[in-house]
């Protein structure tokens, strides 16, 4: 049996799971980030690789920043900046003598819903993934779009309030669609000192909390603003909504409610942009190890991954 060792890179913490081709996962584990520095960072990948060693045939990675997916390199690594310029090709692939796949974590997302989840069999669409910012992959013609120099689908740096001047970012999407930035809202409102506390946030929206509805329902039409705005470029069938928040029943109902509202508005636009399905993603936690480990098997089976 053909396994992989998959590793999914986080400010927070390193995920990793030894997968085999066929998707199952074997075994999986998540250890603190040490951020300290590269070096200490690299002996936490190192002792894992080491404890697996001899039982995969590929390591497959996805990290924040714009990731070289030809080369192996890592460039600005979102909350680990450290990890600018990394080759994962001459530190992991050379250790191990396996061949490495790198991609970047809101395309990972994508290229696990194309492959397992809700963009299987979907020619046009795209992944949104609402954590600390917006996190995108794009489909199109059934392959990820990575662009010219691997930045498509870097939804964090959309406009959508121009109001609030280029050096706000409450004038990007990622500020005004951050899911954690909402939370704190909400718990602020509702006087919870856990500003972070997701489950209470959720508590009081759905329990019809007036602040709390309010700044929700704010957060969801900013969604459904920037759903519009990738829809009219790309005409896609389906809009996956990724991240921990994803799992709330809630939130797409009313991204998708706040979405018609926008098209029955201006019967002009209502006429002219189709909507897309707007749906959860099918996967959570494990989501990009997934997409990470799929990346790889498409460079593997000769499949290039534009």
């Amino acid at each position: 049996m053909t396994q992989y060792l998959a590793f999914d890179i986080g400010g927070t913490n390193l995920k990793y799971a030894l997968i085999n081709r066929e998707g199952h996962i074997i075994e999986k584990g998540s250890t603190p980030s040490r951020t300290e520095s590269l070096d200490s960072f690299m002996t936490s990948m190192y002792e894992i690789g080491d404890k697996y060693q001899g039982k995969f045939e590929g390591i497959a990675v996805c990290a924040p920043g714009k990731i070289d997916t030809k080369k192996k390199i890592i460039h600005f690594g979102g909350a680990l900046p450290f990890l600018d310029g990394l080759n994962l090709q001459e530190t992991l692939g050379k250790r191990y003598d396996v061949p490495v796949g790198a991609e970047n974590d809101g395309k990972a997302a994508a290229l696990c819903e194309q492959w397992l989840g809700e963009l299987h069999e979907v020619n046009t669409g795209a992944v949104m993934t609402l954590g600390t910012g917006v996190g995108g992959g794009i489909l199109i013609d059934n392959r990820v779009l990575h662009g010219r120099d691997f930045q498509a689908g870097e939804l964090s740096w959309m406009i959508t309030n121009q109001g609030a001047g280029f050096q706000d970012m409450h004038a990007y999407s990622g500020a005004l669609c951050s899911a954690v930035q909402m939370v704190k809202a909400v718990n602020k409102k509702i006087d919870n000192e856990n500003l972070n506390d997701g489950k209470a946030a959720f508590e009081a929206i759905n329990a019809g909390n007036e602040e709390a509805v309010k700044i929700f329902k704010q957060f969801c039409f900013n969604v459904a603003v920037m759903i519009l705005n990738v829809q009219t470029v790309i005409n896609g069938e389906k809009v996956v909504i990724g991240g921990g928040i994803s799992a709330q029943p809630v939130l797409i109902e009313e991204i998708r409610h706040q979405f018609k509202k926008i098209l029955t508005n201006n019967p002009m636009l209502g006429n002219q942009v189709n909507p897309p399905e707007i749906v959860a993603a099918k996967f959570k936690n494990d989501t990009n190890l997934y997409g990470a480990l799929y990346a790889l098997l498409l460079e593997l089976n000769g499949q290039e991954v534009r």
